[in-house]
């Protein structure tokens, strides 16, 4: 009785927590992308958090299922959420609906008819392997693109929300496959649901020390200039002798040419941490994203190059590829949120206007 009621009190106060952070992400962040899919990831939490039991039983009440099946396609919102909060120019397309609709489809006709017809364990092991599959790629989303981000802040919290939020998942997904419909005990799912409040906690309290605003930035922001204007008084001599340097960089020996360019080999060649190119590209030139900086200086490039009538015959692809992208869809699409036109439309116009 004591685990009983030591478990619904876990589950109620995660469940509580979840939503007064939906209801706060509603508040100040529904109109960003990535507050929008963690307002939808804290709803999924919270429908996780009372449906949630190690040792799944053959038969699913009807008032279970839903719950279970939102549940489980919460790992392709938690997939979404991290692409949102990582990739600055992500955006959600009809296919992504798809995904999660048939992530919780399947869920739901695996409580309801698999499990039921006696493939309790296929159901299971099928169910925490999809879990467990769009957990790796928010890791990956995570490790890959984490580099790239400028706001300090921003790094830490990100990483260490999708790093709680992915230990957790894939803990309880490996525990689900190696248990499989066996009973697991009142002690499992109390201790269960009392790591379960724990993440959270932390994680309410995390968001809460961070300024929401690095979290979630406002859209449509419109992109720095890449030479800043004149020092103002309060910038520091030492810093703006890095600019200066870091400029002639970029302008003079044009390294964003570079293929594979990082932000540690950029603070090598200016003899400097990588932490401090960080914090003077973003707190100094306004850039919030490493790969955004060095585009919009192969985008410069390439905007001269194809307003120039003497390159008028070379094609779009090569003109791309001589300012440093690799493949032409990341370049029109780049170009075209800088812009506002394909770079054909652009080099008509430039041509139109000489």
């Amino acid at each position: 009785m004591l685990l009983t009621n030591l478990e619904l009190a876990f589950r109620a106060g995660a469940v509580a927590v979840l939503l007064v952070l939906t209801a706060s992400l509603f508040s100040g962040f529904r109109s960003v992308l990535a507050g929008r899919l963690a307002i939808a990831f804290a709803l999924g939490s919270a429908a996780h958090a009372a449906s949630y039991s190690i040792g799944a039983p053959a038969l699913v009440s009807a008032w279970h299922a839903p719950l279970i099946a939102l549940s489980t396609g919460n790992v392709a919102v938690f997939w979404l959420f991290t692409r949102a909060l990582f990739d600055d120019d992500f955006r959600l397309h009809w296919w992504h609906g798809a995904v999660w609709a048939l992530v919780a489809v399947f869920s739901f006709v695996s409580c309801l008819w698999i499990a039921p017809s006696g493939n309790l364990r296929l159901a299971v092991v099928a169910t925490n392997l999809i879990s467990l599959g769009f957990i790796a790629l928010a890791v990956m989303q995570t490790i890959t693109s984490w580099s790239a981000d400028l706001v300090e802040r921003r790094r830490r919290l990100r990483v260490f929300i999708v790093v709680a939020a992915a230990l957790y998942g894939g803990l309880n997904a490996l525990l689900q496959v190696f248990v499989g419909g066996s009973g697991a005990g009142d002690i499992a799912n109390t201790i269960n649901a009392g790591v379960l409040a724990l993440v959270v906690a932390a994680i309410a309290c995390a968001m809460m020390r961070v300024d929401g605003a690095d979290l979630f930035p406002a859209p449509a922001e419109p992109a720095p200039t890449i030479v800043p204007s004149q020092p103002v008084a309060a910038e520091e001599a030492a810093d703006q002798k890095l600019i200066d340097a870091l400029m002639r960089l970029m302008s003079d020996e044009r390294i964003y040419r570079q293929e594979n360019i990082t932000i540690g080999a950029l603070a090598g060649r200016l003899k400097i941490p990588e932490y401090r190119l960080r914090r003077l590209i973003n707190q100094r030139l306004g850039y919030r994203n490493f790969n955004v900086f060095l585009n919009n200086h192969r985008i410069e490039e390439a905007k001269a190059a194809l307003a120039d009538p003497a390159q008028a015959e070379v094609p779009v692809i090569t003109i791309a590829m001589d300012a440093g992208f690799q493949s032409l869809g990341p370049f029109n699409r780049a170009f075209k949120a800088v812009t506002g036109v394909t770079p054909t439309e652009y080099r008509r116009l430039k041509v139109n206007a000489a």
